[in-house]
């Protein structure tokens, strides 16, 4: 995923933050995430995603898996 365009050069998480501290711009702590990579079996996908889901992770991507009754979910979750 690509960083939103600012219109200004450098737009690392870092410079970003530093030049919105030179502004005096109030910049909370940056949130750490932990992932997960969950097979998906087509007839078990709303469960499978649903129990990953009560657990506090949140789903960003399904890709075809290695066969055709399988797909791969990409999970993220806050760590803490």
């Amino acid at each position: 995923m690509e960083p939103a365009h600012t219109g200004e050069p450098n737009q690392s998480p870092l410079a970003l933050r530093t030049r919105a501290r030179r502004r005096g711009i109030t910049v909370g702590p940056m949130t750490k995430w932990e992932y997960a990579t969950v097979p998906l079996l087509v007839h078990a996908t709303k469960q499978i995603l649903d129990t990953w889901g009560e657990d506090g992770w949140e789903l960003v991507q399904v890709v075809p898996g290695p066969n055709p009754e399988q797909l791969v979910a990409y999970l993220k979750r806050e760590k803490g």
